[in-house]
């Protein structure tokens, strides 16, 4: 895993050494085993308009540790360079393909496979690659920069056109180390983080920053610009299987794509949390390797009702595995708090950040790499909003009369502090149901819906953060997928918001921040495609979720993660923004810090901070949302005044 950077000027200017350099040394916790830069990759026909390209890359060695794979990496007559992060992990087959058709390779890593395989497919390369990626590729010969991200956006990538050129870096921070990149915040996107909770691509919070969205590419050209294409879509139904031949296809794709991930140069383990999912990968695992070599680590609570520890060791010692666990305590919770600040390169009000970070921190003590379950509740059904898709229509059907007053009924509902307590689950329900079925689930996971954000922005604030409905883009992904049944557009919706913007994006910065690599099986390009093409009761089978993956691994998985409820990695939040939260919402809240920033309404602000405390609401969602924001802001020190 690594980091990338990289600066075209044309028109004979030089590249920004200096800028450049600074730009890869912000990424140094994504690659901190090696730095490689190349400043003279613009060659080109004599007659054509010149172009300067330096390459930068912060190299973290996972598979050929030796210096023949380090980057910037070129073909063999220098026509070809790649900087590249990520994995690619049907390499092998592609490189044995590619050898057959005469090139040849200098190392036995991945990188080149991109290098050779776009000299043999061009941009069709893309549609061969099974891995996590991003990268830029210079092709000297053609004046043209390619620069692609992986179909589920594990990994991220930033770019700004910039006075007839571009830069690009893994993250936004990086790229903001270049003069180039103005600090001003863009409003619209402010008014899509405050509903998404992240801010979705193709925008970023900085004006005239982009950031490539999931199976993405860009073609860049000195005299053509920019232009951006789509290589894959998320595709729905069409398999024909019976329920017992698709568990056996799905039980050997899995375990496939889970030996594809133990290729590794570097020790490896797994994030285990008791849960149905990791507990498949460790049962993948077992089959390759001997139980006891298997090193498992796990997060605990000491609040019981988020706390998943004890199963995760009942399915460590059912498996046989190594396993470690370390407890997330309010004090370790503000030990770690500036930290999950500092490596944010923009704001994400996914509390689970923090103990995902303390996971990777400690299990870097003993692995570089780690395999996790993320993907499998995304392309299963598994959150607890498919269980919510059909109570959700029915009370869309009732009496108005009938849903004032259970509306009414919830707001008197006691406030708990519990895990995905009743009341916070029956309010969010009713949020959601306000909205049309297209975006109820974006409402449903939403801090800040639009009428709330005008309640909350200042009016200046509100008239620029909403110029533009920050729904749309939900709705109109909606209309093009045209799913009828509504599982199907449920778990769509996951793959094109939730996915990327949200856990990916936590997994990629926690375990970059300490220099960890996270794998994810079940995003797998050939197991997602195979269970996108099942039917939905395959999914979601009368109230059970995951129905075909409880089927095809019941008789090698303990009874407690076939069984147990699902707690996901949910913090007990509400009660610290109630005490221990209290002196850091304070600060990033002071009245006349936000009256100078010019974007909140400090009243509005205070009240949602006052009730909570009280516990007269549950505003954890919005006063996290607020408080990610504001440290980012302050950080950055971007512009906020249009």
């Amino acid at each position: 895993m690594c980091g990338i950077a990289g600066i075209l000027t044309p028109d004979g200017r030089e590249v920004n050494e200096a800028a450049l350099r600074s730009m890869c040394e912000a990424l140094i916790h994504r690659g901190p085993d090696a730095f490689g830069r190349r400043l003279d990759l613009g060659a080109a026909p004599a007659e054509a308009r010149p172009v300067a390209v330096g390459f930068a890359h912060r190299r973290l060695s996972i598979i050929d540790l030796s210096d023949a794979a380090a980057q910037p990496m070129s073909n063999e007559d220098g026509r070809v360079w790649i900087v590249f992060n990520g994995e690619i992990y049907n390499f092998q087959p592609l490189r044995a393909e590619l050898l057959r058709r005469g090139h040849s390779f200098k190392s036995g890593g991945d990188t080149e496979v991109i290098i050779h395989g776009y000299e043999e497919y061009g941009f069709e390369v893309l549609r061969k690659l099974n891995g996590m990626f991003a990268f830029a590729l210079w092709d000297a010969e053609k004046r043209l920069l390619f620069m692609a991200r992986d179909r589920f956006g594990k990994k991220p990538l930033y770019y700004r056109t910039t006075a007839g050129g571009l830069c690009f870096a893994s993250e936004l921070t990086a790229l903001m180390r270049n003069p180039e990149v103005p600090a001003k915040l863009d409003m619209t996107a402010l008014g899509r983080y405050l509903l998404h909770e992240h801010v979705p691509p193709p925008q970023s919070l900085i004006e005239g920053v982009s950031k490539l969205a999931p199976a993405q590419a860009l073609v860049w050209t000195p005299d053509g610009g920019a232009r951006v294409f789509s290589y894959w879509a998320p595709r729905l139904g069409g398999s024909v299987l019976r329920p017992a031949e698709a568990a056996r296809e799905l039980r050997r794709l899995f375990r496939e794509a889970v030996a594809r991930r133990m290729i590794s140069d570097v020790p490896l383990g797994l994030f285990l949390s008791g849960g149905l999912d990791s507990a498949c990968v460790a049962a993948a695992m077992r089959e390759g390797v001997e139980a006891s070599r298997i090193q498992t680590f796990s997060i605990g609570f000491q609040e019981k009702s988020f706390d998943e520890s004890a199963q995760a060791r009942a399915t460590a010692a059912y498996f046989g595995t190594n396993h470690r666990e370390e407890m997330l305590t309010v004090g370790r919770m503000l030990e770690i708090l500036p930290e999950v600040f500092s490596f944010m390169d923009e704001p994400l009000a996914d509390a689970s950040v923090l103990p995902a970070y303390l996971l990777a921190g400690f299990t870097r003590r003993h692995v570089t790499v780690a395999l996790g379950g993320d993907g499998g509740d995304e392309i299963f059904a598994g959150y607890d909003p498919f269980a919510a898709l059909g109570a959700a229509a029915v009370y869309e059907k009732a009496p108005r009369v009938l849903r004032r007053a259970l509306e009414g009924a919830a707001r008197l509902l006691p406030v708990s502090a519990r895990n995905m307590s009743l009341d916070f689950k029956i309010k969010q329900f009713l949020k959601g149901c306000r909205y049309e079925t297209a975006v109820r689930l974006q409402a449903w996971m939403a801090a800040f819906c639009p009428d709330e954000q005008r309640k909350l922005l200042t009016e200046e604030a509100a008239a620029a953060a909403l110029a533009r409905d920050p729904f749309e883009p939900v709705r109109r992904t909606a209309r093009e997928a045209a799913l009828a049944n509504r599982v199907e557009a449920a778990i769509h919706y996951y793959l094109s918001w939730y996915l990327s913007g949200d856990i990916m994006t936590k997994i990629d910065r926690a375990s970059m921040a300490v220099s960890l690599e996270a794998r994810a099986p079940f995003l797998d390009r050939e197991l997602v495609e195979f269970v996108n093409g099942l039917p939905p009761e395959m999914k979601y089978n009368r109230g059970v979720r995951k129905f075909l993956l409880r089927e095809a691994f019941k008789d090698i998985l303990p009874p407690a993660a076939l069984k147990g409820p699902k707690k996901g990695f949910g913090i007990p939040l509400t009660a610290w923004l109630r005490r221990d939260l209290v002196p850091a919402m304070r600060r990033a809240f002071e009245p006349g810090r936000l009256k100078r920033e010019g974007l909140f309404r400090p009243a509005a602000v205070d009240r949602l901070m006052k009730e909570h405390i009280a516990g007269k609401a549950d505003h954890r969602k919005q006063l996290w949302t607020l408080l990610m924001f504001q440290n980012w802001l302050e950080k950055t020190a971007v512009e906020t005044r249009q």
